[in-house]
């Protein structure tokens, strides 16, 4: 069977989630046996995500491979179970950067290098890429962005010529738009779609299903309209309405025959049944929890959701597997001090300190650590949280009142957080972090280690400053413990505090790991920590 595309554009309006839906129709394909992966085409000019504030984008992920990523990746691994790589995420900034490089390079032999066909043809060549591996029945390709933008017209146009290039049984196309309600009339209105599929066909693009995201039910009449308008098959106009969980669209496509429509299109034969058993005993769980507990996500862009989106969604995960609904309320560590810590604090059954850059907020990050210690909150620190809980132990434990990282002051006297030894002779800031997976070696007895129920484990990372090691003689005498530390370089990964009730700092990012199947095991700890603290 020759690989199968599909590809997936937006209309009328961004954040509509063609994300989850791509992410929904690979699960239901996946579930029938074939083998999937998801791919993102984004619009915007940066090579990759690595150097946008949170603010801008939400979440930067991070991939095995070290590719900083569009936070749907996080979505396609959590719903597939399976890893993305730097090929599964590209930008306009990476096109042109390849197409520029390669005219000063000479390889165009003196032609003018245009849109059409040198950028087009790279754009093509990204698109089948992961189809020459043979790994893939189906690669399902997302187009960031809506229809009409104008940095969004160079995708559609690899698109177009696609659907002619390739043999009409390999390729798909999927248009997701909305159908909004005007309460005034109380009626669903179709004109947006029907304007949107028209500038996608104006493109040179057909679609083969239209996708309607909608607050309420689609009426056959109103289906059958949309398809006669927008020149699609009857029965290919389908509901996208809102879910009470992501997780619960893979069967709500199901429902709407999503995933036989695209079996049938691309002639896929001897499917089966989509296997949904384990999917299905896990929204089960979510759907119906017996415990609840209230997380406390102390963070610097607590803002924007999406800032947070692999932690937020880690906590589902592992509330499921204790059949606890996991009430996670955000604080702005910038609020916090040491008058008023105790009060902002005072509800958390336990207290996750999460990643981030700069000086912001440190201080407030460093009273939620103290205030966690103290009272004995199960605490979880990740990266930068990791770090301030070893600036809070050094400062009020150690005695070291000037201890604090060199991303804050290079000159204090004691700096237990310090540049990476490879990161300081960096001049170029995207891309050149430590990335991606790297090997930790576990202390036989620690807590992490019972955990993970390993003492050999792999998690991915994204940082440049480090436990400075030279102070790990004076920390382990007072009481902190490095139980996690790379095999090759000692750097430290894992801090933890015998006697405390859920005590752990962690330098990578666990939550990247973290899927409905598998829920992470440090997340799960903490919840049961959280549960038994609230008993």
């Amino acid at each position: 069977m020759n690989t199968k595309f599909i590809f997936i554009s937006g209309g009328v309006a961004s954040s509509l989630g063609k994300g989850i839906i791509a992410s929904s129709l690979a699960k239901l394909l996946q579930a029938r046996g074939l083998r999937v992966t998801i791919q993102k085409f984004d619009p915007y000019i940066n090579i990759d995500p690595g150097t946008l504030n949170p603010y801008e984008h939400g979440e930067c992920y991070v991939t095995e491979d070290g590719a900083e990523t569009d936070l749907d990746l996080g979505h396609y691994e959590r719903f597939l179970g399976v890893h993305t790589s730097q090929a599964n995420n590209v930008t306009t900034g990476r096109i042109y950067h390849t197409v520029i490089t390669r005219e000063r390079e000479g390889a165009y032999l003196g032609k003018t290098v245009q849109i059409v066909p040198h950028i087009t043809d790279e754009i093509k060549r990204r698109m089948l890429l992961l189809g020459q591996t043979g790994d893939y029945d189906v690669i399902l390709t997302e187009i960031g962005g809506t229809v009409g933008d104008m940095e969004s017209q160079p995708f559609v146009e690899a698109v177009r010529q696609l659907q002619w290039e390739l043999p009409e049984e390999d390729c798909m196309t999927i248009h997701l738009t909305l159908i909004p309600y005007l309460h005034a009339a109380q009626e669903l209105k179709t004109k947006p779609t029907q304007h949107s599929v028209q500038m996608l066909q104006k493109a040179g693009v057909k679609p083969d299903v239209i996708v309607c995201r909608t607050e309420h039910p689609l009426s056959e009449d109103l289906r059958r309209k949309i398809a006669l308008f927008c020149n699609v098959r009857p029965g290919h106009v389908i509901q996208s309405i809102d879910a009470w969980s992501i997780y619960q669209v893979p069967l709500n496509m199901h429902e709407e025959h999503l995933d036989e429509l695209a079996v049938r299109k691309l002639q896929i034969e001897n499917f089966n049944e989509p296997n949904l058993g384990r999917w299905k005993e896990f929204l089960q769980r979510l759907a119906h929890p017996s415990h609840e507990v209230q997380i406390t996500l102390v963070g610097k862009y607590v803002e924007l959701q999406d800032a947070y989106k692999s932690i937020q969604e880690a906590f589902v995960h592992a509330g499921a597997a204790y059949e606890c609904k996991v009430h996670v309320k955000t604080l702005q560590s910038e609020h916090i001090n040491a008058d008023n810590v105790a009060e902002l604090l005072s509800g958390a059954d336990g207290i996750l300190v999460a990643p981030g850059f700069g000086e912001r907020g440190l201080e407030g990050k460093i009273h939620a650590v103290r205030y966690a210690r103290e009272k004995g909150i199960p605490f979880l620190g990740i990266c930068l949280g990791m770090q301030m809980c070893v600036v809070e132990f050094a400062r009020n434990v150690l005695g070291w009142k000037d201890a604090v990282s060199t991303e804050v002051n290079t000159q204090t006297k004691h700096p237990v957080i310090d540049m990476m030894e490879d990161q300081k002779k960096t001049t170029i800031k995207g891309g050149t972090m430590r990335l991606g997976a790297y090997a930790c070696q576990l202390e036989a007895g620690s807590l992490v280690a019972s955990l993970y129920g390993t003492t050999e484990i792999s998690e991915r990372h994204r940082h440049r400053y480090e436990f400075n090691s030279k102070y790990l003689e004076d920390f382990t005498k007072a009481g902190l413990k490095a139980s996690g530390r790379n095999p090759q370089t000692g750097l430290v990964e894992v801090v933890e505090l015998p006697g405390h009730p859920f005590f752990i700092g962690v330098q990578f990012h666990p939550e990247y790991k973290s899927t409905p199947e598998n829920p992470h095991p440090l997340f799960k700890g903490l919840v049961k920590a959280a549960l038994d603290n609230k008993k």
